[in-house]
């Protein structure tokens, strides 16, 4: 018999880490870092459930840490196998581990030994296959999987798993993340046509967002409010899809003077080399902004746009007078730039701090969005009187009907037998579970962490 089991994820947006174990293999679906209100909670320090030198290969459904960041301690504890992911993970990969081993490198110091070193980050990179869209790959002698567009970030991926026992054939699909369509820069979603069982992501499980004809003209009118009252917007900012995607509709708004002249500065190093990942990935995009790079329109520059990958340049932002922008990483945060440009600038009430994506139970940014009057930003106290806007149809998940519409083909095909509610929080996974059952009529149910499944 086959086994399923759910070491991440369950019960938890983040941590994604499944491994399938047959009767010849061990392969694992992600193997991410989790994340929460700390850099470094004590459970990424904890030995993996496996022994990682007895791991075939790692399926890797996209670049974001919480998928892959563990990946370079699977490295440093004895994993020798293959990594399988789209070229755009590839290649914005060893951007993150990078960026994240830094991070935890000084948020961990003195309470755990390095989660992982540079030189494992190096290593683990040597493993990734670049493997292509709807192409068939045999992993191990039972083991098959294909790789579709889950229109989540740049080269994102569901991943339809063929499980092979003798004559016993049990196809998986893992959704990873699903994305939020029609997105201003990503080929539209794949919808995966049948499965016997489906992991299915549930960020938003229980939510809608807000109809994404407005998104333009909700930012336009934010910004124009930020200059009539000769403020500073801040925009806690996700380095990878979200800030390309804001860069994208800024450019929409500067070129066609939708928007009155403001300075404008990306601050997040990550964010920058992200978009350099972005600007020769053109083949991953939709019909419309490939049709604009083919016509001259560099889609992620504009005039009073300003990288400052340094941090004299980042300090330098406060030299420039307001009315100005500033896009600064993380987008939770959680750390980065942005806590500095938070603790100068949340205590003015003519400044507005706008936030684009989920903001995780415990992180400076969820209560920032929750109406605290004050804050502890590195070390001191803050008071907040800046404005807080959300705007949550930037987020890169989908809502509660998207999710069901996706996992909705899946059962039209009629084998449909259980779906597995993971990466979302309690309330929402159980809310997603539910309607599946009352929607579709198929079993859904919410995995327990370290839970096993027999199929």
């Amino acid at each position: 018999m086959a086994h399923l089991y759910f070491y991440g994820g369950a019960l938890s947006v983040t941590g994604s880490n499944y491994l399938i174990q047959t009767e010849h293999s061990k392969v694992l679906v992600d193997c991410g870092l989790i994340q929460g209100s700390v850099h470094c909670p004590d459970s990424n320090f904890e030995p993996f459930q496996y022994k990682p030198s007895d791991i075939d290969a790692v399926l890797s459904t996209h670049a974001h840490i919480d998928h892959i960041g563990r990946i370079p301690r699977l490295e440093r504890d004895g994993f020798k196998g293959k990594i399988f992911a789209t070229k755009p993970t590839q290649e914005l990969a060893p951007i993150l581990l990078m960026d994240s081993q830094e991070i935890l490198a000084n948020e961990c110091k003195g309470k755990h030994p390095p989660l992982y070193s540079p030189a494992d980050v190096e290593k683990c990179v040597k493993r990734f296959v670049p493997v292509e869209y709807n192409e068939i790959i045999e992993v191990t002698k039972d083991i098959r999987v294909q790789y579709r567009d889950a229109g989540h970030i740049l080269g994102s991926a569901s991943i339809e798993v063929w499980v092979s026992e003798g004559d016993k054939k049990t196809k998986i699909v893992f959704s990873g993340d699903i994305g939020n369509p029609p997105t201003p820069l990503l080929a539209p979603i794949d919808y995966i046509q049948d499965a016997d069982f489906v992991l299915m992501e549930t960020t938003y499980g229980n939510r809608l967002h807000e109809d994404k004809t407005e998104r333009l003209n909700i930012i336009e009118r934010i910004i124009e409010n930020t200059i009539n009252k000769n403020g500073v917007l801040l925009v806690p900012a996700f380095a990878i899809e979200r800030t390309q995607e804001i860069l994208f509709e800024l450019n929409n708004l500067v070129e066609n003077k939708k928007i009155p002249r403001i300075e404008i500065f990306l601050d997040s190093p990550l964010a920058i080399k992200a978009t350099q990942v972005y600007k020769h990935s053109n083949g991953f995009f939709n019909r419309n902004a490939t049709d604009l790079i083919v016509h001259g329109d560099d889609i992620f520059d504009f005039p009073h746009l300003t990288f400052t990958p340094t941090t004299e340049e980042s300090k330098a932002i406060n030299e420039t007078d307001p009315p100005k922008m500033i896009i600064a990483g993380s987008g939770m945060s959680n750390g980065g730039r942005i806590l500095h440009h938070e603790k100068r600038y949340l205590q003015d009430p003519n400044n507005t701090i706008l936030f684009v994506g989920y903001q995780a139970p415990g992180t400076l940014g969820r209560a920032i969005l929750d109406g605290a009057s004050e804050v502890k930003i590195l070390g001191d106290t803050i008071p907040v009187h800046a404005k807080s806007e959300f705007i949550d149809s930037y987020s890169a998940h989908a809502d509660r009907d998207g999710l069901l519409k996706w996992v909705q083909n899946i059962h039209n095909g009629g084998n449909l037998k259980k779906v597995f509610c993971v990466q979302g929080e309690e309330m929402a996974a159980i809310a997603f579970s539910q309607l599946v059952k009352e929607q579709l009529g198929v079993e859904a149910i919410v995995p327990q962490p370290n839970d096993a499944f027999e199929f």
